[in-house]
């Protein structure tokens, strides 16, 4: 859910071809990445998997349940490649739910100095990817992927390769959202 203030109501607008766009991108990423001629042998052979058992089992469900949760990080990641929920969000407190601030109030010049100022920078495809890489990247998925491996008995090797799977999913996911904010 993009989120965007419109300028002229002051409404929230979801921009859900961003969140699609968006939530594609781990999908396509781990065809590339887990291609046998980039990290998919070695990724398999560091889990001990073979080709044969990764065929097995009912493709069109794990696939599925793999969009969706594409969907959600997509969703979450609207929060955080660009910050117009978040001016929502204090608008919605200072205007008594209506979020449509008095005319000259503080909450009026905040809102027109970040439409007019700042918004179109956190709509850029490198606002939302250096987010994405800092944000979802380095503070929750490096950390959840680490700690899970580390208690697994993960090699140094598998978990580099799931990180830069994960840190450019993500960079990608954010500049997506971002650059569609517009």
């Amino acid at each position: 859910m993009s989120v965007l203030i419109n300028q002229t109501n002051n409404k929230m607008e979801i921009n859900f071809l961003s969140v699609i766009l968006a939530a594609m991108v781990p999908m396509i990423m781990g065809f590339v990445w887990y291609h046998d001629k980039v990290f998919g042998n070695t990724w398999r052979n560091e889990l001990g998997l073979t080709t044969e058992y990764l065929q097995k089992g009912n493709m069109a469900i794990l696939f599925g349940l793999a969009f969706v949760m594409s969907l959600l990080m997509a969703m979450g990641q609207t929060s955080i490649a660009i910050h117009d929920s978040f001016i929502h969000g204090a608008l919605y407190y200072v205007t008594n739910k209506t979020m449509i601030p008095e005319p000259g109030s503080e909450a009026a010049k905040w809102l027109d100095y970040y439409t007019t100022t700042l918004a179109s920078t956190n709509h850029r495809f490198s606002h939302g990817a250096t987010h994405g890489f800092l944000i979802a990247g380095i503070f929750v998925a490096v950390p959840v992927l680490v700690t899970d491996a580390l208690f697994e008995r993960r090699s140094f090797k598998f978990i580099m390769i799931k990180i830069g799977f994960w840190l450019i999913s993500l960079s990608l996911m954010g500049g997506i959202i971002a650059s569609m904010a517009k």
